[in-house]
């Protein structure tokens, strides 16, 4: 078992065969981030009956940090610690005293608990909720500290997570227990081994008091490399918690706030990021918070469409759950952050006056649709590997989409984690110096000789050994003049690809591909062993990943490339089609007895035929089947499960 394997018996919502999940983030719609000093029992009943009869299976909550750990630090001269109270009061001589905690707070959230209970929803539980919509809230003790490295704050969280999680573990509503909401904007670290230490601190205190329930990453964006927090990891959050999770907004992840919401960029931008958390963690990911961040970025019908695109493709991908950002409409209430931000005050799947928005009423239709059709695992073709000093994430989402387009899935890694098993690798858009180290490097080349084919895309990147395996010479690397071109008269394809640099191949003993129009090698293949290296002179998923539109029909056909190298892997599918909008899902659910789910990933209707040699269509579980042609035709942004039978 590797040290990021899951190490609970049981994953609860989490595990794997259960039904796909569907809920919301949670704030009281009387008060949002003020429920608990203001708690009416009665207003919260009235939304969580609102939400359950509309079909939130799961909430995310929030015991507000400085709420239920009110502690005000008392100081002598030159501000020398004394010691902690609550006001003026000196902290109680009782177990919740010692842990600086409310007893009142924890009652409101024990009835707040019961009430989820009586309404059949499960709650997933973000413990140290210090960061909550763009506002700091923290104990008055620790205003102006950083929180996340302080070493006396670190010490009362600790404290506060214990006790709380410890009193409140018998109730029957908690799934799950979260480090936090965003806790990585809570403070600055200067290391990775700094917030791994924070992370499991908490981690920790948790498993302590409630062994059994799974602890949930709760992060924002891991993925922004010029942001302070660069130094917070995706392999330090499997390490630390069990269940890794996305919050996957277009407006604040790079290289998604370019194509319209309800179009096949952002269809599939929550599935690529939770498959890339999952895949390089090695433990379940789920959507934790998405949502279309209000009418000034999207009318609530496309805001519905883009959801429901989004769940379908969340579902086929195995992301097991996704909670919308967040139960209701703010816009009532005067205090900050909701006087700040203008976007969080309507970003509810309800209105102020609890009627359902149309993102609700696809929510709950969702979740009613698959509750009783858990997936298998989907088929996997191909291991995408993200090298050193790259864009990761863009480079991983692009290859994601043109492979989604080309008709087959991917898994993803790293370049320094141990190399996963497969018959057909992509190494994309390399760049500098340091790409993968030679022990890699030679793992995946032995790969190859034993029979895997690996596709390298470059963007001026070293690799070394390069020249004699791949059957080309680099003759030189220049700074571009133009865009490159991939050009091959008997495929039909001429694409231009803009690069910073000029890579030239003089081939030597490879299969030209396709050349550059000036009749110069531009894709290149070569026998190395008992398998095929590929290599591209450009550097195709950089090149497109800030591009607009150009997932749209009539736009160059790039994916064709990726379509071209799963040829030579010798990728063939069960069920095909030909319209590259339309995306397939494969799920083996025995010898015999297959699963697809088909996608519309545009805002019309599409309509593709679907080719099965040497299987049956039994029957669709989900959604529209195809004719007896095999003529499937499915309305925007939505999707079908279909059922063969081999034959």
């Amino acid at each position: 078992m590797s040290q990021t394997e899951h190490r609970r018996p049981e994953a609860g919502i989490f595990a794997s065969g259960k039904p796909f999940f569907v809920g919301c983030n949670y704030w009281a719609s009387h008060a949002g981030t003020r429920m608990w000093r203001n708690w009416d029992a009665a207003s919260v009943e009235a939304d969580l009956a609102a939400l359950s009869k509309a079909g939130v299976q799961v909430i995310r909550a929030f015991p507000l940090w400085p709420d239920f750990q009110p502690l005000t630090a008392h100081t002598t001269w030159a501000q020398t610690f004394i010691e902690m109270r609550f006001g003026e009061e000196p902290l109680p001589d009782t177990p919740a005293g010692r842990a600086g905690v409310d007893e009142v707070m924890i009652e409101r959230f024990r009835c707040f608990a019961e009430l989820a209970e009586r309404y059949g929803i499960s709650l997933i539980v973000g413990l140290v909720t210090g960061w909550m919509s763009g506002r700091m809230h923290v104990p008055p003790a620790f205003e102006r500290v950083n929180v996340l490295t302080d070493a006396q704050a670190i010490r009362w969280q600790v404290r506060f997570v214990r006790y709380f999680v410890e009193t409140l573990k018998d109730c029957r509503a908690i799934a799950a227990w979260d480090l936090g909401n965003e806790c990585n904007c809570m403070g600055i670290v200067a290391s990775s081994d700094e917030f791994w230490n924070w992370c499991n601190a908490i981690s920790s205190a948790i498993r302590l008091a409630d062994p059994v329930r799974p602890v949930v990453s709760g992060m924002h964006s891991l993925l922004c490399e010029d942001q302070p927090n660069r130094h917070i990891l995706i392999a330090d959050q499997a390490e630390t918690t069990d269940i890794l999770c996305t919050h996957p907004y277009p407006l604040f992840t790079p290289h998604c706030r370019i194509d319209p919401v309800n179009t096949m960029r952002n269809a599939f931008h929550a599935a690529a990021e939770t498959r890339l958390y999952g895949d390089v963690g090695n433990v379940p990911a789920f959507v934790e918070e998405a949502g279309s961040l209000g009418p000034c970025l999207s009318s609530e019908r496309v805001a519905a469409d883009y959801l429901r695109n989004m769940l379908w493709n969340s579902y086929a991908h195995d992301c097991r759950g996704l909670l919308w950002w967040c139960g209701h409409d703010q816009t009532e209430l005067p205090h900050t952050p909701y006087d700040w931000v203008g976007m969080e005050r309507c970003l509810g799947l309800l209105r102020t006056d609890r009627s359902p928005k149309p993102v609700m009423e696809e929510l709950g239709k969702f979740g009613r649709m698959v509750a009783e059709l858990p997936l298998p695992a989907f088929r996997r073709d191909a291991v995408c590997i993200l090298s050193q000093h790259q864009d990761q994430w863009g480079v991983g989402y692009l290859s994601f989409l043109l492979a989604k387009q080309a008709g087959f899935d991917i898994e993803f890694q790293y370049a320094d984690q141990p190399l996963k098993s497969s018959k057909f690798y992509l190494l994309p858009s390399v760049t500098g110096t340091w790409v993968i180290s030679r022990h890699r490097w030679m793992e995946l080349l032995h790969a190859v000789e034993e029979g895997a084919v690996l596709y390298v895309s470059s963007d001026n990147g070293s690799l070394e050994p390069f020249t004699g395996p791949f059957g080309v010479d680099i003759e030189y690397v220049a700074k571009a003049a133009a865009p490159g071109r991939i050009v091959n008269a008997a495929r039909g394809l001429d694409l231009s690809v803009p690069a910073e640099f000029l890579v030239r191949y003089r081939n030597r003993c490879g299969e030209v591909l396709a050349e550059d129009g000036e009749g110069n090698p531009a894709l290149v293949c070569n026998r190395y062993g008992r398998g095929l290296l590929i290599c591209c002179n450009v550097p195709l998923e950089t090149a497109l990943v800030e591009m607009p539109r150009i997932f749209a029909d009539g736009k160059p056909e790039y994916y064709r490339v990726y379509q071209l190298l799963a040829e030579l892997a010798g990728v063939k599918r069960n069920v095909t089609r030909q319209n590259p909008a339309l995306t397939l899902t494969e799920h083996e659910v025995d010898a015999d007895t297959l699963l697809v789910v088909a996608v519309n990933n545009t805002p019309e209707e599409l309509t593709d035929t679907l080719h099965a040699p040497g299987w049956k269509l039994v029957d669709a579980p989900i959604g529209p089947a195809p004719d007896a042609e095999g003529v499937l035709r499915l309305p925007r942004n939505t999707g079908a499960v279909l059922r063969y039978q081999r034959s």
